[in-house]
């Protein structure tokens, strides 16, 4: 299992920028208890606190996620990739490790449905989010396969049906006008 998801920065940059932002508003507006505030903490201190509550925001909103059933979609506010956002800000949280851990099979099988259903852009989409956290697993091996097997399907019957297009296209001209 990698630790570094250097493919999943652009996507989630937003989404984490817009927590680090958040959690910064709500600490700048909340008065500090001892007098002295985060100024005579340093901004190291500051930092490390508002990387803090980032991994919590984003643990928050995966709890959030997986209570609504959205585990892999939509892209972009779902659990797996709140799970993955917590990791890029604190590569060893446990809570986010744990939490990917226990989505990876219904997310996989969401997988499997995309792919029955034909919906094989999302299902791509969803199968390069579970290969960010673990590219090895033999599991993700044969839904690629299966995914690349319903691509070619669908190329064939795509051509089948352009084939009987161009022949009825091809006879009606053939027809000679009376």
């Amino acid at each position: 299992m990698s630790r570094v998801f250097p493919a999943a920065l652009p996507r989630r940059g937003l989404v984490v920028s817009f927590a680090l932002i958040a959690t910064m508003a709500i600490a700048a507006c909340t008065p500090a208890a001892d007098g002295a505030g985060t100024q005579a903490k340093g901004p190291a201190a500051a930092s490390s606190s508002g990387q803090d509550s980032g991994v919590s925001i984003m643990l928050g909103l995966a709890k959030t996620a997986v209570d609504e059933k959205r585990l892999i979609a939509p892209a972009g506010a779902n659990a797996f990739e709140f799970y993955l956002s917590a990791l890029q800000l604190e590569p060893d949280n446990a809570a986010a490790t744990a939490g990917l851990h226990e989505l990876f099979e219904p997310a996989a099988d969401d997988i499997e449905r995309a792919i029955n259903d034909n919906n094989l852009d999302e299902a791509q989409r969803e199968l390069s989010l579970l290969r960010e956290f673990d590219g090895t697993n033999y599991k993700l091996a044969l839904l690629g396969g299966k995914l690349d097997a319903q691509r070619q399907i669908q190329v064939r019957e795509d051509e089948a049906r352009a084939a009987v297009i161009q022949s009825q296209a091809t006879s009606s001209s053939a027809v000679p006008a009376q």
